[in-house]
């Protein structure tokens, strides 16, 4: 029997150890133990990152325990990718692989150390991945099989010294589970989302269009850009408290927004990178999807007054990391945090900036962590795109503005809300809401007119209302203080498209798209129309085809699809296309088609709706 006040408790506990250890240390000792201390160092700090503790090293092997199996799984899966990259540096005979073991059990705990069943299992488990691999025990495949984006394979029962049952033993693949489907990071936008119900309410496809917001996959072969090209990844939440997502999108956003600022960058887009998030993913996968040379990781930690920010920059193409810092500080340095993150990542990436550009990656957003808070769970309410979350999106930017009422990225949100309102039906008054969104983008400019958001707002509404000159002028200021925005760039696309610049137009949506290799499917739409204004109907149709199968509860399509197969001639297409509309929302009628083609040369628009009326609708 158990002496009593034996404490106990159920923990995760991780072993790793080094394979080949002795070879190594008979080759070169000297070698070796530096390579081993800086190893055991990126392992240590890895795993306090994700809320373990090590609490052994004795010589080639670390132990760790875990209050969470997930983070003891994440933090296994990270190191095995971090020791992997540096790795690649080092010649084969002096590469060193860990093999780490996993298992959830119960232990006994004296002062610092652990012992028991529980870690003799760890042990065990651990002789039995390879190295550079990661095994996990029954008990934890059971409690993560559904949790992580993560392959297993069953290596069987083994016995375990002094344990009477077998014990089951997973390797772990650390490949996603699933082909990454390209809807799977849908409402991780940011701008985008907002300006898109543009092209697609506006054609009367109502919320539902947002229910089959997808991607396209990535063009394959992407060559790299002729300037430095960066994805930064989305920050890791390492808290353990859900509601603290928003705080660590929010710095990915932050970042991204103001290297989107940097002529001399190549900046991937928020709307693509966020596809990736709460995947383990591989820096070099990351490069051949998206077409960049550099990634950067980084993860964040929310505690009280405090938080631990890790990041660092990886040339992908040769797995060599240019940087790497991190940063404990107090909540209120979050800001100065976000700044010299920024400053070292065009230092390193020997990126020169025009003295403009100094000006405006500087931040000048807000000094208040509770307004920045507030403004990023606003956006995180947006993301929703439902009538409850757009009214929290715009209480959440309303208290940020309350706050510091000098934040011109939350008046730009805040006014980003007042035209969902209008243009979902959500508004009782929706010029009125038009008009307030105007006013909100025109204050936000007023207070930083270095933001490019608040132009493309005010070119959307101007398009709108067809005063194209002034669309024109605005999309082009947008486009020229964030020349990295995707989503500024395929608005601008658009309304070049119904202003008579149709060949531009097609040039500029392309470059939307290299901007998010992973687009969201709309920005199909804006090409597909970008074609058509150019007379070029069956590369139209094309787009249109393929925006249809990725959107097929979207009516909006067909109606393009009848319009460009009756300009081209095809007028049993059209007529099928027409059907097919009408079939699906009886509703649709010449004028509501005619609201949703804001051209400029009134001819256009009487050649689009005479196809349609010769395709049947009425």
């Amino acid at each position: 029997m158990e002496p009593s006040g034996v404490e106990r408790k159920l923990i995760a506990i991780l072993n790793a150890d080094v394979q080949g250890y002795s070879r190594l240390m008979g080759d070169d000792e000297a070698a070796t133990v530096r390579t081993l201390t800086a190893y055991r160092d990126l392992m240590s700090n890895l795993v306090r990152q994700h809320g373990g503790r090590v609490v052994d090293m004795t010589g080639d092997n670390l132990l760790a325990e875990f209050a969470s199996v997930v983070g003891a799984v994440r933090c296994a899966v990270e190191v095995q990718e971090e020791l992997k990259a540096r790795n690649a540096e080092l010649p084969d005979h002096r590469k060193m692989d860990f093999r780490i073991g996993i298992n959830l059990g119960d232990v006994i705990v004296e002062g610092e150390r652990i012992y028991g069943d529980g870690v003799n299992v760890a042990a065990r488990v651990q002789s039995l991945a390879e190295g550079g691999g990661i095994a996990i025990s029954g008990t934890v495949y059971d409690q993560i099989e559904n949790k992580l984006a993560l392959r297993y394979e069953s290596l069987g029962e083994h016995a375990v010294k002094n344990i009477a049952k077998p014990v089951r033993v997973y390797r772990v693949l650390m490949e996603p589970k699933v082909t990454r489907a390209r809807g799977v990071g849908a409402k991780r936008w940011r701008w985008a989302a907002l300006a898109a119900v543009i092209v697609l309410l506006l054609g009367g496809g109502g919320a539902a269009i947002w229910s089959r917001y997808l991607r396209p996959s990535p063009p394959p072969g992407l060559e790299l850009p002729d300037k430095p090209s960066i994805a930064v990844l989305p920050f890791t939440n390492l808290s353990g408290d859900p509601k603290q997502e928003h705080f660590a999108d929010g710095m990915t956003e932050e970042l991204i927004t103001t290297l989107s600022k940097v002529s001399g960058l190549f900046v991937i887009a928020s709307n693509s990178v966020f596809t990736y998030k709460g995947k383990p993913v591989k820096v070099q996968e990351v490069s051949r999807e998206l077409g960049v040379r550099y990634v950067l990781e980084g993860s964040i930690r929310k505690a009280d007054n405090r938080m631990r920010v890790a990041a660092q920059l990886i040339d992908a193409t040769t797995g060599r990391h240019l940087w790497a810092e991190r940063y404990d500080r107090e909540l209120k340095d979050v800001f100065a945090v976000q700044d010299e993150i920024t400053r070292k990542i065009v230092t390193a990436m020997e990126v020169k900036l025009t003295e403009g550009e100094q000006a405006r990656i500087r931040r000048q957003g807000t000094n208040s962590v509770e307004a920045w808070e507030a403004y990023v769970q606003g956006l995180e309410a947006l993301r929703r795109i439902t009538r409850e979350g757009n009214a929290e999106a715009e209480r959440m930017t309303e208290r940020a503005v309350a706050l510091d009422p000098k934040f011109a990225v939350a008046w730009t949100l805040l006014g980003h809300t007042h035209m969902l309102d209008a243009l979902l039906g959500w508004s009782p008054s929706p010029a009125r809401s038009l008009e307030r969104a105007v006013e909100l983008a025109q204050k936000a400019i007023a207070l930083d007119d270095s933001l490019g958001e608040p132009y493309m707002t005010l070119s959307q509404v101007y398009l709108i209302r067809r005063q194209h000159a002034l669309a024109i002028e605005a999309g082009e200021r947008s486009v020229a203080l964030n020349p990295n925005s995707a989503s500024v760039t395929a608005f601008f696309a658009r309304t070049l498209a119904y202003s008579g610049r149709e060949e531009e137009a097609i040039e500029v949506a392309k470059r939307a798209m290299r901007l998010a290799p992973l687009y969201p499917s709309y920005y199909l739409a804006i090409l597909g129309q970008a074609y058509h204004a150019a007379g070029r109907y069956e590369e139209a149709v094309a787009a249109f085809k393929r925006y249809g199968e990725l959107n097929p509860e979207n009516t909006v399509v067909h109606v393009s699809l009848a319009v460009s197969y009756g300009r081209w001639g095809r007028e049993a297409e059209a007529r099928a296309a027409v059907t097919d509309l009408l079939r699906r929302d009886p509703g649709w009628a010449i004028e509501r088609a005619a609201r949703a083609r804001p051209y400029k040369n009134p001819a256009d628009l009487e050649r689009d709706l005479d196809a349609l009326r010769k395709a049947g609708l009425k």
